[in-house]
């Protein structure tokens, strides 16, 4: 079974599902699973130095504070019960996440991309860091054993920037406008932060489904 997971590094629900995830892959197990992270920008328009965080969520809530802390004492409550400390308070700025994306499909190719993808979302929402900043993203490559240099190099000469865009493209004329959506052997999607029985109901079925297929 292929498992693509489309998700942005900035956003919360994905570290949930991706938490939740983990959660069902441990109990079920991996074997017969090809698990893959897309890339997906929640705001693409977000320059390169990224924007105040605070002003952002100001303006995009508006005249409605309550909702906003409402919406972020819930995410914090499902957090906690993952082992996610989620700190909103600490985190400056809203990054543009394109780089990042770059960081996750090299680290597929050396082997290490759902432990690149934990690492992204443990420095933005708990640690606070900027993961637009070049130097925090090649700590990030250090952190899961890839080589700095090779990606430092990669990062500054725009490697792959045209590939990710394109492929973030792609998620979005299959329909998906929402995130995280968990995308099976490409043809059914799941969106939201799926619960981890719903996961492990999603798996057993469809491997049921490979099973008999190949036994016809």
């Amino acid at each position: 079974m292929e498992l693509d997971v489309v998700s942005d590094t900035v956003c919360p629900w994905c570290y949930i599902g991706k938490k939740r995830l983990d959660e069902a892959l441990a109990i079920r197990g991996s074997e017969g699973i090809t698990l893959r992270w897309r890339p997906f920008q929640l705001d693409a328009s977000i320059p390169d130095g990224g924007v105040d965080r605070k002003a952002y969520m100001q303006k995009k809530f508006g005249s409605d504070p309550e909702r906003a802390r409402s919406i972020g004492n819930t995410i914090r409550e499902y957090g906690e019960a993952l082992g996610i400390a989620f700190n909103f308070d600490k985190i400056e700025k809203l990054p543009n996440t394109l780089d990042s994306h770059r960081l996750i499909r090299w680290a597929g190719t050396a082997g290490c991309q759902n432990e690149m993808v934990d690492v992204l979302f443990r420095r933005y929402f708990t640690d606070a860091e900027d993961i637009g900043n070049r130097d925090v993203l090649l700590d990030a490559v250090a952190e899961v054993g890839m080589d700095a240099d090779i990606v430092g190099d990669l990062l500054a000469r725009g490697a792959d920037r045209e590939l990710v865009i394109r492929e973030e493209a792609m998620a979005r004329e299959m329909g998906i406008q929402g995130v995280p959506s968990f995308v099976i052997n490409s043809k059914w999607v799941m969106v939201g932060a799926q619960e981890t029985p719903a996961l492990l109901r999603m798996f057993d079925k469809l491997l049921a489904q490979e099973a008999e297929g190949a036994a016809e």
